[in-house]
C-alpha cells in the first residue's frame, strides 16, 4: 500500500487535534510538529510494510487481507500503549 496522500494526512493530522483537544490532552508539540509526526508515521508504515507482513505466521499472512492486517496492527497498538483514563 502507498503511502497517504496529502489529503489523508490532512484528514489524519486534523482528526488527532480535534481529539487531543475534546479530551483536553496537552502533547508538547506544536501544530506542525504534529502534522511532520503524521507525515513520518506514515512513511515509516511504508517503508516497513514488508518487514511487518513478513512477521505474521504464514496462515496469517497468506489468509488476510492487507485491510485485515492492518485492523489487526492498528487493535495491537492501540491497546499496546491505550492509557487508562
Amino acid at each position: 500500500m502507498a503511502e497517504l496522500d496529502e489529503t489523508a494526512r490532512t484528514a489524519v493530522w486534523t482528526e488527532l487535534m480535534r481529539k487531543y483537544s475534546a479530551d483536553g490532552d496537552t502533547i508538547g508539540i506544536n501544530k506542525a510538529d504534529l502534522r511532520a509526526a503524521v507525515n513520518a508515521i506514515d512513511t515509516y508504515m511504508n517503508d516497513n510494510a514488508a518487514k511487518i507482513n513478513n512477521a505474521l505466521p504464514d496462515a496469517a499472512k497468506n489468509s488476510l487481507t492487507s485491510a485485515q492486517k492492518a485492523i489487526m496492527l492498528s487493535y495491537v497498538v492501540l491497546v499496546r500503549y491505550q492509557v487508562e483514563v
